[in-house]
């Protein structure tokens, strides 16, 4: 039985509350990748409920359950990166092109993900322009000119081993030209000490700066580096999360591979141990297997 299959069971139940429920179910959701802290503390007030309503049974605990998954996800929230999310801007000027950084190991569908949010923006009236600043790999560079081709999107691309810098760079340079509003990168993958990372994307960082300005109109940042994540790969997941996040302080998560087999307690531990929001979940291989991440609905789901 799949984690959502065990779920649903343990909440089936309408007799009395067997004397270990609580600490199974702590165990359950450990087990789901939500991590030891935050599942003891969740079950420590879950407890607390059910005394002080005098719930008996476990299926009338289960909207109480909900509702403090939902309040768990209340400790990361997206909404300063509202206009990434919704794709929202006026037309595009200096002050108001929009930088997305797609970070992340290799492996974890990263410049797929580029594709499917360039191919979403597209469809909403958006022009994105796609940045191949994975130089590292020449098969990333090329994967992302296929996608270009198939959804008719720009691609701007230099040889392998270049600066990734200077890719956005050129990128930037385009959007300013009217070539687009927008520009998603897919940057290298490779973490061989934390130092590099921090300053490739430092480099990256003077250069949106020096184009775009450190802050759009409003206030806003001129960039958000989100951070693809493979949903089955559970606690690893959000040990790569933390060092990306201490390197260089991420915006939100994007969780690529999300289906029957991911046991979603990862959504939670960013939330409640880095506060970082889940924006995106990609359950599919097309172009539109991307939604917007929903916190209710989420939590509904986990637990059902």
């Amino acid at each position: 039985m799949n984690f959502a299959g065990k779920i649903k069971e343990f909440f089936s139940f309408s007799h009395s509350l067997p004397e270990d429920f609580f600490d199974n179910l702590a165990d359950l959701l450990v087990e789901g990748d939500f991590g030891a802290a935050p599942a003891i503390k969740l079950v420590e007030r879950l407890e607390t409920i059910a005394k002080k309503e005098k719930i008996q049974g476990a299926a009338q605990l289960k909207e109480q359950f909900i509702q403090l998954l939902t309040d768990e996800l209340l400790f990361a929230d997206p909404d300063e990166q509202a206009g990434y999310i919704s794709g929202s801007q006026k037309e595009a000027s200096k002050d108001d092109i929009k930088v997305i950084l797609l970070l992340g190991v290799n492996g974890v569908g990263k410049t797929t993900t580029a594709a499917k949010l360039a191919s979403r923006y597209s469809s909403m009236g958006k022009k994105p322009i796609l940045a191949a600043a994975d130089t590292f790999r020449a098969g990333a560079i090329n994967q992302l000119k296929i996608h270009g081709e198939k959804l008719m999107i720009r691609v701007v691309a230099h040889q392998q081993g270049g600066d990734p810098a200077a890719v956005v760079y050129d990128a930037v340079e385009a959007a300013l030209a009217g070539s687009g509003d927008m520009i998603i990168a897919d940057t290298a993958g490779r973490m061989h000490t934390k130092t590099a990372l921090v300053e490739e994307l430092k480099k990256i960082d003077r250069v949106l700066e020096n184009k775009l300005g450190e802050k759009t109109e409003g206030g806003k940042p001129c960039c958000v580096k989100w951070l693809v994540l493979d949903a089955t790969t559970g606690s690893n997941a959000l040990a790569q999360a933390e060092i990306f996040h201490d390197a260089v302080a991420l915006d939100g998560v994007i969780l690529t591979k999300y289906d029957s087999s991911a046991r979603g307690g990862i959504v939670f531990s960013l939330a409640s141990q880095l506060k970082l929001p889940t924006v995106f979940l990609c359950d599919g291989e097309r172009y539109g297997n991307i939604r917007l991440f929903d916190k209710a609905s989420f939590a509904r789901e986990f637990a059902l």
